[in-house]
């Protein structure tokens, strides 16, 4: 029963995003940490996406006990946050690519980003802990 509280698809979708989102977070900070690195090239995280398609696939779901319940694919335990570096571009002519604006504007979204999820995280908890003391605190 505990299991199933703390394994169920919401809790694991966005265990999944706070992972991301911290990655993230690493990945802009050692981006703004080279901005001066000639021939630095940045990088990114790719996760959304990933979740996107995995949600959006036709193929079969699993059973839902209710139908307030996110359908969890067979896919969806295989998503992982994945570093992509960007070659493609360079704005200097000493090779780096890496916008210090564009980065700290990422970083501040991410921020907020990552307290979304916390807090949906915590408000499911908090129903859990709820219903536990039977609605008292």
């Amino acid at each position: 029963m505990l299991n199933s509280l703390l394994k169920s698809t919401q809790v694991s979708i966005l265990e999944k995003a706070l992972g991301a989102a911290s990655l993230r977070h690493k990945v802009i900070s050692n981006n703004i940490a080279n901005v001066n690195t000639p021939e630095f090239k940045k990088s990114e995280v790719s996760f959304e996406d990933q979740l996107e398609l995995a949600l959006s696939t036709d193929s079969k779901p699993l059973a839902r006990t209710h139908e307030r319940h996110m359908p969890l694919k067979s896919g969806m335990m295989d998503i992982k946050p994945t570093v992509n570096t960007i070659t493609t571009t360079s704005l200097r002519n000493d090779g780096n690519n890496v916008d210090i604006d564009s980065e700290m504007a990422n970083l501040s979204k991410n921020s907020m980003y990552y307290d979304a999820i916390a807090q949906q995280l915590s408000k499911y908890f908090s129903g859990i802990k709820s219903a536990i003391n039977e609605g008292r605190r």
